[in-house]
């Protein structure tokens, strides 16, 4: 008869000895990342902080070094990122409550869940031609304020879906069960306790999916985005402009000084999603502190 020791060998510390290495090469990679990260930021620091004062925040495209700045391309973004909020955040919320709620586990519901999940790793230059395809040709909005952030709450609506539900999941099912227990229908019970105590956690995904709809370039040069603007937008169907082209403009001039505007407008970029991402982890940090499980 095979004994236990025989069908199953002792080896704990060869396990051991497996997981410490694997865990030291976790973290020399990560502090690798970290490292070049720093070194990344260092060197856009020194060559753009010089450049950044009031009048570099305050002024238009130029030709003159001196007198060049992001203000076109800094309100161009606050305007793209309102109009994917109002469109990306209802959309995006209420298909995550149906799908999580409402939907039950249908062979629909099961196309959707794994097709929302595809959707979230599709590269943003695809979103930016369908786009062009949908918004700028076929609705024939043009190289518009709209179409961009259109377009742009298209790249981040797979993440506010996905975030929305994994929120909405984590909520204790005691919440919705005593609900039931009292009275309440399931729309009540969605509407005045699951997702106030979803909230904190669908804030924190919005808001990340926001910082990269900051960042992103490729669709908007897609849609027509401009990098020569010498106007701020007045409403959704104007001309528009935005940092990461104002960015990527410079870092294609030869001049030494435009390339430094360039690293001062990296800065600037860097400023608005580090206060974004703070924003998340304040809402998420005071969320799990007032949770009363």
């Amino acid at each position: 008869m095979t004994r236990w020791s025989d069908r199953f060998p002792d080896n704990l510390r060869a396990r051991r000895i497996k997981a410490r290495i694997f865990r030291i090469g976790c973290s020399v990679l990560t502090w690798l990342s970290v490292a070049l990260l720093a070194v990344l930021i260092y060197h856009v620091t020194r060559a753009g902080i010089g450049w950044l004062d009031w009048q570099f925040l305050n002024s238009f495209w130029s030709r003159r070094v001196t007198e060049a700045g992001i203000k076109a391309g800094l309100l161009g973004t606050l305007w793209l990122v309102s109009i994917t909020a109002v469109l990306a955040i209802p959309i995006g919320v209420a298909a995550a409550v149906y799908l999580e709620e409402f939907g039950g586990r249908s062979r629909v519901n099961r196309f959707l869940d794994i097709n929302i999940s595809n959707l979230a790793g599709v590269p943003s230059i695809v979103y930016g031609l369908l786009g062009l395809a949908l918004f700028v040709r076929w609705c024939q909005l043009g190289s518009s304020l709209l179409a961009g952030g259109m377009t742009l709450a298209l790249l981040v609506l797979p993440v506010v879906i996905i975030a929305s539900r994994e929120a909405i999941l984590a909520v204790p099912k005691s919440i919705r069960l005593a609900a039931f227990a009292i009275g309440a229908t399931r729309w009540q019970t969605v509407r005045y306790h699951v997702l106030p105590a979803a909230a904190p956690g669908i804030m924190t995904g919005i808001i990340l999916s926001l910082s990269r709809a900051i960042g992103e370039a490729a669709p908007i040069i897609i849609v027509g985005g401009a990098t020569m603007i010498f106007f701020t937008p007045e409403g959704p169907m104007d001309e528009f402009t935005a940092l990461p082209l104002q960015i990527y403009n410079w870092t294609t001039d030869p001049k030494q000084q435009f390339q430094e505007l360039a690293a001062a407008g990296i800065l600037v970029l860097l400023c608005v999603l580090l206060l974004m991402n703070a924003s998340a982890v304040y809402i998420r940090n005071r969320a799990q502190k007032s949770r009363p499980w």
